[in-house]
C-alpha cells in the first residue's frame, strides 16, 4: 500500500469523521482493525488520511458503529472514491496547498455564505483588486507568485459563474467597500462588480453600514462552505499562520449562529445596491 504524502484537506475530512464514528461508537483502532481484518497500523493510516478506504470496507465500519444516517454514509463513500482531478492540480507544487485545498472545497460545495468585514470576499474580486491585495502581502511576493495567485483566484470563481453556479450569500461591511485596496478607478470596478453579481439569481449581497449600532461581531470574518450533507460543512478561516478549516460539530453551531444574527442586522438586498451605488457615486 503506497502512503500518500500530503493528503488534501477533503482526505483529512474524511479521516476524521471515519475517527469520530469510531469513537462514538466506543471501539479502539485495534477493534477496528479486527472488524476489516487488517492491522492496527492501516487503520492509523486511514484515519490520519495517509490512506484511502474502499466503499465496501468504509460501509462495513459505518454498519459495525451503528451508524444509521445513509445520506451522512452515502456522502462519505463519495470522499472515499472521488477520483476527480480538478483545474486547481495545475497549481500543485506551484501554491501553497491551502490554495489547492481551498479550490477542491469549492468544487464540492452545495452552497457558500461569507461575512467580510475588511475586504471583499475572493469570489467577488476583480482581477485589479485581487492583485492590490496579494501585493500588500509580507513577504513580498515574486512578480511570478503575485500572477499565480490572481490566476487562481479569478479561476476560482467557476463555481459562480460557470455552467453550474452554487448559490452565494454575502454580507460585507461598509468597511470593505470604502477601503481602498489600490486606486479609486479599482474602487469603482470592483463596486460595479459587485453590483453586477448581486443582479445573479443565485447571489445575494447584504451590506452591514458604518452607522449600525451594536455591532460586535467585526472580527468574525469568514467562509461557511455546504457539504453534501450539514455534518460536512466546513468554516474556512484565515488566521496569521495561514488557511483554517473548521468542522467540528460544536464551532459548525455556533457559526451558524453568527451567520444569522449577522444577516438580521444587514441591509436588505434591494436597499444594499441601493448602498452600494451610493458609495460608487462618491468616488
Amino acid at each position: 500500500m503506497v502512503l500518500r504524502r500530503e493528503p488534501t484537506a477533503r482526505q483529512m475530512r474524511l479521516a476524521v469523521e471515519l475517527r469520530r464514528l469510531r469513537d462514538a461508537a466506543g471501539f479502539t483502532a485495534v477493534e477496528a482493525a479486527a472488524l476489516l481484518g487488517v492491522g492496527r497500523v492501516q487503520i492509523s493510516h486511514i484515519e490520519s488520511g495517509l490512506a484511502g478506504v474502499s466503499e465496501q470496507r468504509l460501509r462495513r465500519l459505518a454498519a459495525h458503529y451503528a451508524c444509521t444516517d445513509e445520506a451522512f454514509i452515502n456522502a462519505l463513500v463519495d470522499m472515499a472514491t472521488d477520483r476527480t482531478r480538478g483545474w486547481w492540480e495545475e497549481y500543485r507544487g506551484l501554491l501553497p496547498t491551502s490554495f489547492l485545498d481551498l479550490s477542491e472545497l469549492d468544487h464540492h460545495a452545495r452552497f457558500q455564505r461569507h461575512v467580510a468585514i475588511l475586504y471583499v470576499p475572493g469570489l467577488l474580486q476583480t482581477e485589479d483588486y485581487a492583485r492590490a491585495v496579494f501585493s500588500d502581502r509580507i513577504p513580498e511576493l515574486t512578480e511570478e507568485e503575485l500572477e499565480l495567485r490572481v490566476r487562481h483566484r479569478m479561476a476560482r470563481r467557476v463555481i459562480i459563474e460557470g455552467p453550474t453556479p452554487i448559490p452565494l450569500e454575502v454580507v460585507i461591511h461598509e468597511a470593505a467597500l470604502r477601503i481602498r485596496v489600490s486606486d479609486r478607478a479599482v474602487s469603482r470596478a470592483q463596486l460595479g462588480r459587485i453590483l453586477e453579481l448581486s443582479e445573479a439569481e443565485h447571489i445575494t449581497v447584504r451590506v452591514v453600514p458604518f452607522d449600525l449600532d451594536g455591532f460586535s461581531r467585526a472580527g468574525n470574518t469568514m467562509t461557511y462552505v455546504g457539504g453534501a450533507v450539514p455534518k460536512l460543512d466546513t468554516v474556512v478561516r484565515d488566521a496569521p499562520h495561514g488557511t483554517v478549516f473548521i468542522d467540528s460539530d460544536a464551532q459548525l453551531s455556533a457559526f451558524r449562529t453568527l451567520l444569522r444574527k449577522v444577516e438580521a442586522v444587514s441591509l436588505e438586498p434591494e436597499r444594499s445596491r441601493d448602498f452600494i451605488n451610493r458609495l460608487i457615486k462618491e468616488l
